[in-house]
């Protein structure tokens, strides 16, 4: 399975013949995750309430996926924790750009959303959740939270956002972009965004997401001619 810098959602492999039992036991805490994450929310849905669902003791499911965004990775069937896929390019970014990091955080966001989409993988877990949105409120809830509790909070964390009202607006921006950006060139494949190489698309889109994260969004006076 392929990976970003490594970090896969998967647990690590076990010997060969795992007890028939064991994968019955992680479907059920799988399906249970995808009903409460569906239901309530990331931040509503809870480790003792999808034990609980499942049947298990809520330590088994630690045991299993460790934390609970790596559970939703696995429920999702996300090949990579976002969190710590973006941590780690970030940071290696960080350290590439040094002060500069800041004034391009935009570029190196496109850079690392447009990798990972370029692996089989990631690409059909994101297609998958995008197409799900499309045709169920369950998908729709999903893709949110799986936009506004992994990627764009880990985001808002590099970029030193916090939770006031204009923090949350730039990166609902952001969100709103990144979505956009993939629904046309994998979902939709739209030319010539969907064969354009990914440094022109960095290149065009970058400055925007840096606007939205550090710029400046206050209404501009309209144009002459052009009412509001």
């Amino acid at each position: 399975m392929d990976s970003v810098d490594g970090v896969t959602a998967d647990e690590p492999r076990r010997g060969p013949g795992r007890r028939a039992g064991e994968s019955r036991t992680r479907e059920a805490i799988l399906d249970a995750a995808r009903r409460r994450f569906g239901e309530q929310g990331y931040d509503g849905a809870t480790i003792r309430s999808i034990a609980a669902d499942a049947g298990v003791n809520p330590a088994l499911v630690h045991h299993f996926y460790g934390t609970k965004e790596r559970l939703f990775a696995a429920a999702m069937r996300l090949p990579v924790v976002p969190s710590e896929m973006l941590a780690l390019v970030l940071g290696a970014e960080r350290d590439r750009l040094g002060g500069e990091f800041e004034a391009h955080l935009g570029e190196v966001l496109i850079g690392a959303l447009l990798r990972a989409w370029d692996m089989v993988d990631v690409r059909t877990a994101f297609l998958g959740l995008m197409r799900s949105a499309a045709t169920s409120e369950q998908g729709a809830a999903m893709l949110k939270e799986f936009v506004t509790s992994t990627i764009l909070a880990s985001l808002s964390q590099v970029a030193g956002l916090g939770d006031r009202p204009e923090d949350r607006y730039r990166v609902t921006l952001v969100a709103s972009q990144v979505i956009g950006l993939g629904f046309a060139r994998y979902v939709l494949g739209l030319e010539p965004i969907a064969s354009s190489p990914a440094p022109d698309l960095i290149a065009a889109i970058g400055p925007t997401i840096q606007r939205y994260l550090t710029g400046d969004l206050a209404p501009r006076a309209a144009s002459p001619g052009v009412s509001s």
